[in-house]
């Protein structure tokens, strides 16, 4: 309907500037091609009076003739034009309708390479990132259920067991029930930091940060659990390395790298922190010891709530957020973040840039 609307609105100015070169050869007739004319008349001594009015007369009725012609064709030639170029605006409000009903399915198919064509390829690929992050959020609404549901489930059990008196109620059995219990306070404490993760592009806060230092004070923070498990640390991170970054969201970068590899480097295995300075950009290199990693896992590790069966299972803890957090924090400080997997070390490289992009304007 919008777009027919657009087609008349179109083809009334087309008909107004066809109107005015009519208005303009008509006084052009009357006043130059009439006078014209006459001189022509009178220097061949004929009386011009008759002939002037007939000429007039001819030309008015050929040109009101032609003109009704050209509108005609003109009319016809410029709805089918403007029919066939404005398509795609047509496409795209029926698009846009079935998108704001909920269906991200929608597309708008592309003819050409004009102003037009680029504007349906812009509105398909919205349509696309629309469809992505729909998906996301419904992974996000399921992932977020299943891990509630096994913690929320025991803690049902075993309330009601002590509420029918088959459990005793125990130091060990109100244990279990603080376990479930803080597994969901740390669930909800993840989703926190992912949600603050997701909107840290508008809430950097960069400092000129000496990137040993900061690796250093996370390390001090968790090194007893590394000991624990009779993990060696060695690190290798030049003391004038520095980059313009957040250091609240650059400390929990560090933080989860670091627990990332304490959680899956087997007992006994060693870790290793090693940077690589450059002159527009800071390589860093969280390196692990790993028994029995998939490799085929590797293109997943930074998606929310993922777990391999077998390296990154509830066995150790975690719900499947902390890699996708660093993901959020790395990218929005114009930095990436791949994992690399080769002779059992496990590798998490994260490229910085040594000074913050510009920010986004909408």
């Amino acid at each position: 309907m919008g777009g027919s609307r657009l087609i008349w609105k179109l083809l009334g100015i087309i008909a107004c500037v066809i109107a005015l070169l009519m208005g303009l050869v008509w006084l052009a007739v009357d006043y130059l091609a009439a006078d014209y004319f006459s001189v022509l008349m009178e220097k061949y001594h004929i009386s011009p009076e008759s002939s002037h009015a007939m000429f007039v007369e001819a030309i008015h009725a050929y040109l009101i003739w032609a003109s009704l012609g050209g509108v005609l064709i003109a009319g016809v030639l410029s709805f089918w034009l403007l029919r066939r170029a404005l398509g795609p605006l047509t496409a795209m409000t029926a698009s846009t309708r079935r998108i704001s009903s909920g269906d991200y399915t929608a597309r708008v198919p592309v003819h050409s390479g004009d102003e037009v064509g680029q504007l349906a390829q812009a509105f398909n690929r919205m349509a696309g990132s629309l469809e992505r992050l729909e998906g996301l959020r419904r992974e996000l609404m399921i992932d977020i259920a299943h891990e509630l549901r096994t913690p929320l489930t025991n803690m049902r059990g075993y309330l009601e067991a002590l509420v029918d008196g088959v459990l005793p109620p125990t130091a060990e059995n109100f244990r279990l029930l603080e376990t479930d219990t803080l597994r969901i306070v740390h669930l909800t404490e993840d989703i926190l930091k992912l949600a603050k993760a997701d909107a840290a592009r508008q809430d950097l806060a960069p400092v000129h940060l000496f990137v040993a230092e900061l690796i250093a004070t996370e390390l001090k923070q968790i090194r007893q659990r590394f000991q624990a498990k009779g993990i060696t640390v060695t690190h290798s991170v030049a003391k004038e390395a520095a980059i313009e970054a957040d250091p609240h969201m650059l400390g929990q970068v560090v933080r989860n790298l670091l627990e990332n590899a304490c959680r899956y480097t087997p007992q006994g295995g060693w870790t290793h922190i090693v940077s690589m300075p450059a002159t527009d950009q800071l390589t860093l290199k969280f390196s692990n010891s790993v028994d029995g990693f998939d490799a085929g896992a590797l293109p997943f590790l930074f998606e929310r709530f993922y777990r391999g069966e077998r390296s990154r299972s509830r066995a150790h803890g975690g719900a499947g957020i902390g890699l996708a957090i660093v993901k959020e924090l790395v990218e929005a400080h114009g930095g990436t973040v791949t994992a690399l997997y080769e002779d059992a070390v496990f590798t998490i490289q994260v490229c910085l840039p040594c000074s913050l992009p510009a920010p986004k304007t909408s």
